[in-house]
Order: C-alpha cells, then structure tokens, then sequence
C-alpha cells in the first residue's frame, strides 16, 4: 500500500507539472508596473507635484489648479514621466511586459468632477513603443466612478461610493466595453494582451465582495461581446483582497476557458503589522510561502501578482544580523528606510534575497509578475534596483538560488540560461521531476 501510495503521489506531482508547463512554457509576463503616470500618486513622486503643494491626488490637484492649468501642468508630466526611453530600457533589462494603469475620466468625459481629459493619447503613443520594442501591455482601468477604494490610486481618496451609487457600476462596464472595443482592434493586437477590470476593489465595508462578483460577471460578459478582432484578448479580475481560492468557480460561473480570464493579485509586504515584524529572513520565508496558494490557482485559471515590490522594513547590524525596523543607533547599522542609493553591500544583499525568492515563486508557481514600479522611492524603482544590484541582472541570475525548496531551470547563478523553459525543479520521491 506504501508503494502504492508513492506512486500515485508522485504522479499527482508530475501531473501538475505538465500543467503548469503547458500553461506557462514561454508565456511568463515579466512586467513592470507605470506607476504614478496616467494617474498621479504623490508618494512616488515628481516635479508635478510643486505646482499644486496642496494635492494628495488626481482629483484634487485637478481641482486645485482648475481644468486650463491642470491639463498644462498634466501633458508636462505624461511627456516626461515615461518616455519612449524608459520602454527601451526596461526592454533591455529583460522586462517583456507593462501594465498601465488608466482612470475613468481619462476615457470618458465626467463633467461631474474636475478631472482634465488627454491621457488617452500618451496611452496609444506608449503602445506603440510597446510594440517596437517586443513588450506586450495590460490596460489597467484603475480608477472607477465612485473610487472602488478610496485610495488615492483611484484618483480620489476617501470616500467609496462605487457600490453605493446605482448609477457607478454601469457606468464602470461601460468604459470598459470602450476600452475594449477600441483595443481589439486588429492594430493593437500584437501589443494589448489584457485589460483589467477594476483595480484593488476592497472586500469590506461600504464594499460586499458578492456585489463585486457579480460586478466581475456582468463586467466579463459586457467586454468579451464588445471585443473586435482579438478574441483573445484576456480578461483580469482582482482578488479584492479575499483568498485566490475564492475565485476558482469563475471561469465556470462566466463560462470562459484557461485563458480568456485571469486572477489579480498584489503582494507586498510592508501594509501589514505581521510582515513588518519580519526580519530578513522572515521576509524571504513569507514569499516562498505564496507559492502554495499560487500554485493552486494558477492550476485553475491564469493567475499573476500584478503587483510587488522589493520594499521591506528591516534593518542589519554590521555583523550581518537582520532585525525588523525602520531606524537604528548603532554605529554600522543600516536600514532600508535609507537612500537606497546608499545601501551596503550586506543591505543589498539582504534585498536581493529577498527579491529573488519573489520571482521564483512567481516564475514557478504563477503566470508572471508586474513589478511596482517603473520609477519611485527606494525599494519601488524596478530601474534604481537594476542599477543597485538588488534586482537581478540578467532576471534568471540568481545570488540566492533554491531558497524556497525549488530551482527553476532557467535559472542560474552564474549567467544567463534563457527563458525557453522555466519548469521548477522539484526535488520529490524520485529525484528531481
């Protein structure tokens, strides 16, 4: 019975992993995120931010200069901010993917509210640098009538009225049939893969998830009969903060296939009390603990973490002892609160680490990942990180190989094997499958 058991458990294993190769081979999004672009967050900063001191968000700083000088002070921005050059780059880094997110109002007119129209614009211009450079492009409609948040990434912060006005919820459909009517179109195939629903939707209070389900549904089928001539262009849904396993009956309830709907998911590890209580290697053991729950609902439909960063609260004394925190006295101690540019060798690579086991689980155990972001303080610059040394270059280098229990085969610690395959190597009953 013993053997018996071995051996079904081992097929179990080599079952999954001819699904996830089948799903995965070649297709993993290595993204990164345009923060703070198409919608301004302060906390990522900017010279646009000078001209209205008092802004927290889009909303408010449209409101405080008034529609003339907030769309002069805007175009200023969206032409500097993220830039043909910026898509090269991250191109050169080995970044195939970026995911853009986009406001209501800059798709629809609102004359409700101060918001200026002209992004859409900046928009194609980027999709078009998108395509030169062989990257592909989620539309990311993150910010909705109503704010499905109220965090200043919805463009207002404060208030949630999304589910609370009758009126937003069709209104949010109907952008998104705009959206995807115009960009499945046959000359944005071979760039936009994606749009996504709704950013960060919270689950509680003025929020009921079972409200945002059936937002999902009626969402899902609105864009799929509004698609042109990409029919394959997917369909992403956030987690709304709930369990992943809480979305495994979608494709089912909306009727779609594996890859016509995929899952949202963000992951950070500084917004909560029990991860900034983590020490260095707390911080690396959390992030190979998301392989499990990743794992099993990428089995089930597309699953991606459209959001991560290497941002983490530690700090390390100079005998290389890692504590969590954010401030330290002693003399040689150093935290990740401080100028990243700054950052010792031993604090480098305690984000390295980190960072590395991130990717893993994502390259293993997910569909791909989007980096936040692009640009911004600290431990959120992709492009500061590259140039830092604690994102690796080229991605598949690895300092800190095998950390979460697994290796992928594209995966080296001295150069650049590829991306063709990026299997896990999963030391199991039989050696590794």
């Amino acid at each position: 019975m013993k053997f018996f058991t071995i051996i079904s458990t081992t097929l179990i294993l080599l079952l999954r992993q001819v699904v996830a190769d089948h799903h995965h081979n070649d297709h993993t999004i290595r993204g990164v995120n345009v923060g703070g672009w198409l919608i301004l967050e302060q906390w990522l900063g900017g010279d646009i931010w000078n001209t209205a001191p008092d802004a927290s968000d889009e909303y408010s700083f449209c409101n405080s200069l008034g529609q003339d000088a907030a769309f002069s002070a805007l175009q200023q921005h969206w032409s500097t901010w993220f830039t043909q050059d910026t898509v090269n780059e991250l191109a050169s880094y080995g970044i195939n993917a970026l995911r853009i997110p986009i406001g209501y109002w800059s798709v629809v007119k609102d004359q409700s509210q101060p918001y200026v129209m002209g992004a859409m614009d900046y928009l194609d211009q980027a999709l078009g640098w998108a395509e030169d450079a062989g990257l592909k492009v989620w539309i990311d409609l993150h910010g909705i009538p109503g704010s499905q948040n109220g965090f200043d990434n919805s463009g207002h912060a404060g208030a949630v009225d999304w589910q609370t006005n009758s009126s937003n919820m069709p209104a949010s459909i109907a952008v998104l049939q705009s959206l995807a009517e115009k960009y499945s179109a046959s000359n944005y195939s071979d760039v936009v893969v994606a749009i996504e629903l709704v950013n960060e939707p919270i689950s509680w209070s003025p929020n009921n998830v079972s409200v945002t389900r059936q937002f999902y549904i009626d969402a899902y089928s609105a864009v799929r009969s509004s698609l042109t001539d990409n029919q394959d262009l997917q369909i992403i849904m956030h987690d709304s903060f709930v369990n992943l396993s809480d979305w495994s009956d979608m494709p089912s309830t909306v009727n779609a296939s594996y890859d016509q709907l995929g899952l949202d998911t963000h992951i950070y590890q500084v917004f909560t009390p029990e991860t900034t209580a983590l020490d260095g290697p707390g911080h690396v053991q959390k992030a190979c603990d998301y392989q499990y729950s990743l794992q099993s609902s990428n089995d089930v439909l597309p699953t991606y973490a459209g959001e991560w960063s290497a941002a983490e609260e530690v700090c390390i004394y100079s005998n290389g002892t890692t504590v969590a925190g954010t401030s330290c006295s002693e003399d040689g101690c150093q935290c990740t609160s401080d100028d990243s540019s700054q950052w010792s060798q031993q604090l480098v690579d305690v984000v390295r680490s980190f960072v590395e086991a991130q990717m893993d689980v994502f390259e293993g155990n997910s569909t791909g990942y989007f980096f936040w972001s692009h640009t911004g303080p600290g431990a959120w610059n992709f492009i500061s990180g590259v140039q830092q040394g604690w994102i690796p270059q080229p991605l598949s280098d690895r300092q800190f190989p095998g950390q979460c229990g697994f290796q992928l085969q594209n995966e080296t610690d001295d150069g650049y094997h590829g991306y063709h395959d990026h299997r896990r190597v999963k030391r199991g009953l039989l050696g590794s499958i």
